[in-house]
């Protein structure tokens, strides 16, 4: 069966965040890609730590998934509506953002 989720541009999701929706942004990217500029509203969860840190997602939200380019958090979003989790992918990724951007840990 295959796994569906949604995909949202990175205007859609500045939309939501702006709407102040009651979403949740989990950041794929390693810690250094990670430091050098994200989403305000994010949490970081690196890819290869998702595994055992899916639990911390709440399951009632709906959770958008970032990367770079949009190609690991739609590993992420395959691996986590298996796991029950509303998910959306954020296509593009870090590359189209052009919203806020916070530095550092």
């Amino acid at each position: 069966m295959a796994v569906t989720f949604k995909e949202y541009i990175p205007e859609e999701v500045m939309e939501r965040i702006r709407r102040k929706d009651d979403i949740e942004i989990i950041d794929v990217r390693e810690p250094e890609e990670w430091e050098a500029g994200h989403i305000p509203q994010a949490k970081h969860i690196p890819l290869g730590e998702l595994p055992e840190r899916f639990h911390e997602l709440n399951k009632e939200k709906e959770t958008i998934m970032v990367c770079r380019s949009g190609n690991r958090s739609a590993k992420a979003c395959s691996f986590l509506s298996e796991k029950g989790i509303r998910v959306t992918n954020m296509a593009g990724g870090m590359l189209q953002w052009t919203g806020e951007i916070k530095t550092g840990k």
